[in-house]
């Protein structure tokens, strides 16, 4: 039964939607062996990561980073795991005001050095809010449960 840990920043009402949008996702009803673990950076730990067999991670950009809180997760995570996850599965969303791409390369690099593999490209979900990114957090979800359930990451 394949395991699934979010870890998502959620500092306000709609980064919250986010996280429950991939949560949703990951229990699809025809997806029915997937565990779930969904915690905010703070909260989540290496054994947590060790617990699941893909991660799911989001975030905000701030000042053109990564948020604190993950970035405080990694390092909470990152020698404790280190050679323990290498292959992992990985997901990434990042909702950005401008482009986000300053926080989808922090995190990438740090990616590289945990030799997680991502499973898409990050979504970059920019500019004001809207219902479509909530579909694309779902969508994303799904492809890490699905994914995993039948085999493929």
């Amino acid at each position: 039964m394949p395991n699934v840990l979010i870890v998502s920043n959620c500092p306000s009402p709609n980064t919250r939607r986010l996280q429950q949008a991939v949560k949703q996702g990951c229990q699809n009803e025809e997806l029915i062996n997937i565990k779930i673990r969904c915690k905010e950076p703070w909260e989540a730990d290496h054994r947590d990561v060790l617990w699941s067999d893909g991660v799911i991670l989001g975030t905000t950009e701030n000042f053109g980073y990564m948020s604190g809180a993950i970035k405080d997760f990694f390092e909470r995570i990152y020698y404790p795991c280190l050679t323990e996850t290498e292959g992992k599965p990985v997901a990434l969303f990042i909702k950005g005001g401008l482009d986000g791409q300053g926080a989808k390369i922090s995190v990438e690099r740090i990616l590289l050095g945990l030799k997680w593999k991502l499973i898409q490209p990050p979504l970059v979900l920019k500019g004001d809010f809207c219902d479509e990114f909530v579909i694309q957090c779902v969508e994303l979800g799904t492809l890490m449960s699905a994914g995993l359930e039948v085999g493929i990451y």
